[in-house]
């Protein structure tokens, strides 16, 4: 019988974590397309206390973020032990890239959001899901 290989703890982190940070830039860029303004929040023109778009997109990063990295440290984790299917690998890599494209196709659009204001959206983006993404993979392997 086979010996039941581990990838290191590290490397589970560091890949899901990428894949998480990459899931939620791809939700940030179709959620932009769609019209939730990530950036609703600063701003003082409005008379509302917060939008409510901009609450719906930040809650979908961090979500997508967290769900993203433990999704993909659960996968890892049962592909180093020959565990998953190899129909199963191959679907979830095509449903990544077409995500992936959609997003791409939608970052390619031209932006309606001043050029600071959105890199300022975008590092905070970038940082949200970090941390949500290391959050998302270090429970996954600590129930493993």
């Amino acid at each position: 019988m086979a010996e039941t290989v581990h990838f290191p703890r590290h490397l589970i982190v560091g890949g899901a974590m990428v894949s998480g940070i990459l899931l939620a830039l791809a939700v940030h860029m179709l959620g932009a397309q769609m019209g939730l303004d990530l950036g609703g929040l600063w701003r003082s023109d409005t008379g509302e206390f917060m939008p409510a778009s901009a609450a719906i997109a930040w809650w979908l990063v961090a979500t997508a973020s967290f769900s993203g990295s433990y999704f993909v440290a659960t996968l890892m984790h049962s592909a180093a032990s020959n565990r998953i299917q190899q129909r199963l690998r191959q679907f979830l890599i095509v449903i990544a890239v077409l995500f992936l494209a959609g997003a791409g196709q939608a970052a390619s659009a031209p932006s309606a959001a001043p050029t600071l204001a959105s890199f300022i959206t975008g590092l905070v983006v970038l940082g949200l899901s970090a941390a949500m993404a290391f959050c998302g993979a270090y429970f996954t392997l600590r129930k493993t």
